[in-house]
């Protein structure tokens, strides 16, 4: 899903650009209240496994790539903004050193896969829990929501891909966007599995380091004592 360079024409990746480091400038705003010492350290593991997981690439049409997105993953264990910067740092690194994704195409790699797979989707997320969160356990709602939107996720990042392709002329509408969504709609099963797994791995051993869970009162006090 990573754009390389000349795939997208200089309107694109210039209006992303600046959409991307608003978002960007925002997030290291936003963020400060939530680093202390417990999420630096959770910070560093997490962009560290999505780094290597995105490094595992699946081609697909258009020049583009497939692969696990991750986002959904850092958003529920850290919040929003702080998992929002680990994708920048993420894609930026990838871009930079691996040359994975064009330079001229960085804000537009961050814009579909942070801000539209990542913000966007992460809010839904929320938005669906709490809803959820009427009828089931809190945790059932985190981990349901989390399956659902982890894949929802990469199948809207494939759409913004497309439609950023299209606009700048690169590929028809009709001919990336079938391509993307279709493959990227199995990958995002994989994806689904992966982030809910994980997440529910560290909600059974350490329920305080999700930050998306907010666990019945008592738990909490429990865990900080067992920590303590």
């Amino acid at each position: 899903m990573h754009i390389p360079d000349g795939f997208l024409d200089p309107k694109t990746w210039g209006t992303l650009t600046g959409v991307s480091a608003g978002f960007t400038g925002y997030a290291l705003y936003a963020a400060k209240s939530k680093l202390n010492e417990k999420v630096i350290p959770l910070l560093g593991i997490t962009a560290a496994f999505i780094f290597a997981a995105q490094m595992l690439n699946f081609p697909v049409a258009g020049g583009t790539s497939g692969h696990f997105l991750g986002a959904i993953l850092a958003m529920v264990l850290l919040g929003a903004w702080p998992g929002f910067l680990v994708m920048v740092v993420v894609l930026m690194v990838q871009c930079l050193f691996f040359a994975d994704g064009g330079l001229t195409a960085l804000g537009a790699n961050i814009f579909t896969m942070a801000v539209i797979g990542g913000l966007m989707s992460y809010y839904l997320l929320m938005l669906s829990k709490g809803a959820l969160g009427r009828s089931l356990s809190e945790r059932t709602s985190l981990l349901t929501c989390t399956a659902v939107f982890s894949w929802i996720s990469v199948v809207l990042a494939s759409i913004a891909c497309s439609f950023e392709l299209a606009i700048s002329g690169t590929v028809p509408l009709g001919t990336v966007l079938p391509a993307m969504v279709g493959v990227h709609a199995i990958i995002g099963v994989g994806e689904a599995i992966i982030t809910t797994v994980v997440i529910a791995v560290v909600l059974q051993s350490r329920p305080d380091l999700v930050d998306a869970y907010s666990g019945p009162p008592e738990l909490g006090k429990r865990v900080a004592r067992e920590v303590a």
